[in-house]
């Protein structure tokens, strides 16, 4: 029997949901029919009482209820005694309570020491009253109402409950939720969060990972990267890249409550103006830079410098910010000295590169000390789940399945025709001891799950390319070719130095600089520009033969696109990012921004955990190298110029003596090739386009051909973004959610 989950609500008027060809019965026998006869029966002469119950019962409620329930309390012994559960439910106060058990004096506040104590209302947090309870139960209908009304409903139970025991036992007692979310990440949560303020539905969120609300790895704002290759990096690895070396990449992404805003590097860069609207250029409505802004400020709670801050670098313009949102941003309480900031903007100033004092505000081009995800008083990680979950916790209508693996959606029958959509029922997931659980979705289900599994789980569904379906034996749902394609990420470099000991770098840095094509081209723009541009057919071409299904001439027009958002629309290209450091060597990271070329990601196997099939197509067009090759000129140009030079004692990476002073792009070409990482930040593999485009969902975030999918995350996204994509994956799940509820008012 599936799990039962404690808050879990009855619905109004679930679906008919049938269980699927490996759960289904083959038939009732008589005695089960007659059972089903006599049930139906006594459900058309119970009705009339239960409404009345119902009617009597909100009077009473509107008069007694507050606006803000407080959950029951729940304990991890009574969960565990009461539910075999397959997977861990972090549920009202288990959530709290199993977490209190295992924190250790880390200087840490608990989640109900920061939320309790005016945070919460400091940042807007609302719910919409509760008009109609979702849950009764005999007792209460006992202990409120006559007894002449409750005790006949009494009655009739023992009847409605044999005729429908036998009868599909999984699906009678799964759980049902009006919303499940595929995914308690960067997205997931903040759906999750938006979507439970109304007490009337009932949401159910699934993660694959734990809670990690204490780990220092992660809570550490000095320790990025530490997490990396442990338990909470799901360390996936693309094929061997057959333009880059022929090497396998790491691709790290969070596997924990809060995803991936667990291990990244906490950077809060929104994107340029001009390439948010080409979004609504390619066919996507109400997608531009006007519209998602209110969705940028509505996530944010910014944390306005302190005067020691601004002597270090740190700016902002308010009208640009959020300031009563769940994500907390701002700057480290640590941040380096002034004369840091001072050398580090000089030395950009004569490259010709001027200091932005804001950023995010749609046009980035420029050096800034650019703010974080971070809690400043505790100075800790501000994730996805300190931030969107923690401070709701509370809520009976939110549920969160930890350490639960989705397998795939479930289809409502009634839905085959194939001139219809389709319409999913629920999920099936498994958790740490293997066995398969159920849940159902009354409304929707919800995948954010991030790129490099929302396709995956598509795929599994039933949902894809028909030839790869076929091959691994998966009855096709709905043809959607494009599923799993237009895979783009970026790829970093590091360049490492000696200090010499001269400059005082103690603190943390955060030092971004983004270039555009004039910048990091000069004098050879002209001809960079004119051979890109008599390139794109043929980078089209190549782009269509790579994925054997992609159009080349649509291809070609979205390479348009991002041709003029190069040259044309000037947007950056390239971001270098300068971190100093008191002890160790000095890095300098770079990469280019907007890659041309185009990957894929598809399932090896039925077995939903097998690795898959990820092929990101690093450097197959030569733009990318060519712009990577030429960024890193410029941050070796930055290290060698002064005043920020006269810090550094020699370059040890790559050093001179690998790629000289004056190295060939061949030199530079063979090096760079072959030290290159993943940038980690994937897209577009569920792209937000028309379909004919290429696209896997319309610009409601729903998958086309189904009636109630959606995805919301990373994939969704059509271009690349010049900032980190943390922000704006936040701002879209933002209008996500808005739509979603939209559609139910």
């Amino acid at each position: 029997m599936a799990p039962a989950p404690t808050s879990t609500f009855t619905p109004e008027a679930p679906p008919a949901i049938i269980p699927n060809a490996s759960s289904r019965s083959d038939g009732f026998s008589p005695g089960a029919i007659i059972g089903i006869v006599i049930a139906i029966i006594c459900l058309l002469l119970a009705v009339p009482l239960i409404a009345i119950c119902l009617r009597r019962y909100e009077k009473t409620r509107l008069r007694e209820t507050p606006k803000s329930p407080e959950s029951s309390n729940i304990s991890l012994r009574s969960v565990q005694e009461h539910h075999s559960l397959s997977s861990i439910l972090v549920t009202k106060e288990l959530s709290r309570s199993s977490i209190r058990m295992e924190r250790v004096d880390s200087g840490i506040k608990r989640p109900d020491e920061i939320y309790e104590n005016g945070r919460e209302r400091e940042r807007g947090w609302s719910c919409t009253e509760v008009r109609v309870p979702r849950k009764y139960s005999f007792h209460v209908l006992f202990k409120m109402f006559n007894m002449q009304i409750a005790l006949p409903t009494l009655l009739l139970a023992p009847a409605v409950l044999a005729a429908t025991k036998g009868a599909g036992d999984v699906w009678t007692h799964s759980p049902r939720y009006d919303y499940i979310i595929v995914g308690g990440g960067t997205s997931g949560l903040v759906v999750a969060n938006r979507l439970s303020e109304d007490y009337n539905v009932s949401v159910a969120v699934i993660e694959a990972g734990g809670v990690e609300l204490y780990n220092p790895n992660i809570t550490d704002t000095s320790k990025y990267g530490n997490a990396f290759s442990t338990s909470v990096d799901w360390q996936y690895e693309s094929v061997p890249q057959t333009f880059a070396g022929n090497a396998s990449q790491v691709l790290r992404a969070g596997k924990a409550l809060g995803g991936t805003s667990n291990i990244n590097g906490m950077t809060y860069l929104r994107a340029e103006a001009a390439q948010i609207d080409a979004w609504q250029q390619i066919g996507n409505a109400g997608w531009d830079w006007e519209s998602l802004m209110p969705y940028y400020k509505k996530s944010e709670y910014i944390q306005q410098p302190r005067e020691s801050q601004l002597l270090r670098g740190a700016s902002m313009d308010l009208k640009t910010h959020g300031t009563t949102g769940p994500l907390a941003v701002g700057w480290t309480n640590n941040m380096m000295g002034e004369e840091v900031m001072s050398s580090i903007n000089q030395t950009f100033d004569t490259l010709g590169v001027p200091f932005n004092e804001e950023p995010n505000a749609g046009a980035m081009r420029g050096l800034t000390v650019f703010p974080k995800t971070i809690e400043r008083a505790d100075n800790v990680r501000e994730d996805a789940g300190r931030a969107y979950y923690w401070p709701v916790s509370k809520r009976p209508n939110l549920d969160i399945y930890l350490e639960s693996f989705v397998e795939k959606m479930i289809w409502h029958p009634e839905s085959e025709n194939r001139d219809a959509k389709r319409t999913a029922s629920g999920v099936v997931f498994s958790g740490l001891n293997g066995t398969s659980t159920t849940i159902l979705a009354n409304r929707e289900v919800i995948l954010s799950a991030g790129s490099l599994r929302s396709p995956l789980l598509l795929e599994q569904s039933g949902v894809g390319n028909p030839s790869i379906l076929q091959e691994h034996n998966i009855d096709v749902v709905v043809d959607l070719p494009f599923v799993g394609e237009n895979l783009q990420d970026q790829t970093t470099t590091d360049m490492f130095y000696t200090n010499n000991n001269s400059t005082n770098f103690t603190g943390l840095a955060g030092y971004a600089a983004y270039f555009n094509v004039d910048d990091v081209f000069e004098s050879d723009l002209a001809a960079f520009n004119a051979s890109i541009a008599s390139a794109l057919k043929q980078y089209a071409g190549r782009t269509a033969n790579a994925s054997g299904i992609i159009d080349s001439s649509v291809t070609e027009k979205l390479f348009r696109i991002q041709y003029d958002l190069i040259f044309k629309n000037k947007i950056p290209i390239s971001e270098i990012i300068v971190s100093p450091a008191a002890t160790g060597p000095i890095t300098i990271e770079y990469w280019g921004l907007l890659p041309f070329s185009r990957g894929s990601i598809h399932i090896n196997s039925t077995n939903a955990s097998a690795p898959a099939n990820i092929n990101p197509n690093y450097f197959m067009l030569d733009y990318d190298i060519r712009q990577q090759i030429a960024t890193a000129k410029m941050a070796r140009k930055f290290a060698n110029t002064a005043p920020f030079s006269n810090a550094l004692s020699s370059e040890t990476t790559p050093g001179l003596d690998v790629v000289p002073t004056n190295a060939s792009d061949a030199v530079w070409e063979k090096w760079l090739k072959s030290t290159y990482r993943s940038n980690f930040h994937y897209i577009s593999t569920a792209a937000m386009m028309p379909r004919e485009l290429g696209g896997v969902v319309d610009s409601n975030l729903t998958v086309y051909g189904t009636s109630n999918v959606r995805v919301v995350d990373a994939s969704v996204i059509p271009f690349q973004v010049c900032g980190h994509l943390t922000s704006t994956l936040y701002a879209v799940a933002e209008k996500a959610a808005d739509m979603i509820k939209a559609r139910y008012e």
